[in-house]
């Protein structure tokens, strides 16, 4: 078949992929229950779990949530170090794409999955509420390098080596995969003594950058480094200098293209209210309707079974038919309906009926990649697709503003009226917004919005 054969070079990434996001999967539902029992223990809510995790997920979540972790206990100190490396997470991401433009994509996924071992064997060791914070920072760090920045450098290592007018379909397909790994690692989680989930992930994610160490082709022909001499004062001012110019070339790319500049709007958006309701939304449910760690993992396999379906099965079919654009906009407005159906949710049973729009609005990522791809050329992939996720990472900081201390509020027993999703059906309105701009796209498939002359030298060449 002819995705087969699409698929068939990507075997070596996609296979360690798939094991890192299973083990890293296999630990999210242990986790609200491990961080309230060291952070809280005896209760089912946990105001210190909520805030922290916010943090974690979204790699520093700004001020507010800085001056109520003071307030509930929590070192002004921890929370200087999570603001300060979160802050970073913007430049990160986009720094990584330039890296693997011109340095090659192995190496920079070899580093992006490597970081996942550390926080992970903290849990292992002890989990304390010393090792639970600790485990916290690190894995804030960790999510600085590897969330958003895996699947962008994984798109442009695919489109190295797949035609654009497959792009969309092994896009899905990609994005099929780590929800198949979301839905295996649920099921783990289920079944596994919860004393041995940590240590099993672990060692899994240990064996994924070993394997791509020795199996991972690189698609990138890098560029001959000059060899003339330099000192390193030299190399290190040159540095900034490269780092601006890349940065501002990105950017130029990006702006001077109507179909980029939309899907940058709709990505931030569309982040601003999803990123913030996956913050809060399991201890919502565990608040709310007393959600344990089975009901968890039952949760989010559903989703991940919807949405496997729709990535492998629905997408390559629709495609073809309807484009990018109807996909992006179906998918959209399925996540309006979830965050509505989850905010008013007014029984147990309905968290579930919301999970069955997971079918549809889980191909926002791949339909998105795909428009962004097919708008610009093979030299500029990462850099654009990680820019774009650089302005997803602006989401991600300015979210948890509004939602930790909106879901803890509606979650107490000061609440000014009952709805205890009141959070999630804000954070719907920036779905909405995201919605709008979708609409007002006019997807192109041609290449001429990318400034031309554009070749760089190296972020870390020795001019």
């Amino acid at each position: 078949m002819a995705w087969l054969r699409e698929l068939r070079p990507l075997l070596h990434l996609l296979l360690p992929l798939t094991i890192h996001w299973l083990a890293e999967e296999m630990t999210v539902s242990v986790l609200v229950d491990v961080t309230t029992s060291a952070l809280c223990p005896g209760d089912s809510t946990c105001t210190k779990a909520i805030y922290i995790n916010g943090l974690q997920q979204t790699s520093s979540k700004a001020l507010v949530g800085i001056m109520q972790l003071k307030k509930i206990g929590v070192t002004l100190k921890f929370a200087r170090i999570v603001l300060i490396v979160g802050i970073f997470k913007m430049v990160v991401i986009p720094l990584l794409g330039q890296l693997s433009d011109e340095h090659g994509r192995k190496p920079v996924l070899l580093f992006i999955v490597s970081s996942s071992v550390f926080p992970m064997a903290l849990l292992v060791w002890h989990q304390s509420e010393e090792f639970v914070y600790a485990y916290y920072v690190l894995r804030t760090i960790s999510n600085i390098i590897s969330q958003g920045s895996i699947f962008c450098i994984t798109v442009a290592y695919a489109a190295d080596v797949v035609t654009e007018r497959r792009r969309a379909t092994v896009f899905s397909w990609i994005s099929g995969l780590l929800s198949a790994s979301h839905v295996i690692g649920d099921l783990l989680a289920l079944f596994l003594p919860e004393k041995y989930i940590f240590a099993i992930s672990t060692a899994l994610l240990i064996f994924c950058p070993v394997y791509m160490k020795f199996f991972l082709v690189e698609t990138v022909i890098v560029a001959p480094k000059n060899h003339r001499e330099s000192g390193w004062w030299t190399k290190i001012v040159n540095v900034p200098q490269q780092r601006y110019k890349s940065m501002r070339r990105a950017a130029e790319v990006v702006m001077f293209s109507p179909t980029l500049r939309g899907m940058a709007l709709v990505s931030f958006f569309y982040e601003l209210g999803i990123s913030g309701i996956s913050s809060v939304l399991l201890y919502y449910l565990k608040a709310a309707f007393s959600f344990d760690k089975n009901q968890f993992s039952e949760l989010l396999g559903m989703v991940g079974i919807g949405s496997i379906i729709s990535q492998m099965l629905l997408l390559p079919i629709l495609n073809p038919l309807v484009g990018e654009k109807v996909i992006l906009c179906s998918a959209l407005l399925a996540s309006i309906a979830y965050a509505w159906l989850c905010g008013l949710a007014w029984a147990p049973w309905v968290p579930y009926l919301s999970a069955s729009f997971g079918i549809i609005y889980v191909l926002v990522s791949p339909s998105s990649h795909a428009i962004i791809s097919n708008a610009t050329i093979s030299t500029n992939q990462g850099k654009v697709q990680t820019f774009i996720a650089g302005t997803q990472s602006i989401s991600d900081l300015l979210s948890p503003i509004a939602m930790s201390p909106l879901t803890s509020w509606f979650l107490s027993s000061n609440a000014p009226f009952e709805c205890k999703g009141f959070s999630i059906i804000c954070a719907s309105i920036c779905m909405i917004i995201s919605l709008c701009f979708a609409c007002m796209l006019k997807p192109d498939s041609n290449s001429s919005n990318d400034i031309e002359g554009s070749t760089e030298t190296p972020l870390l060449s020795d001019n």
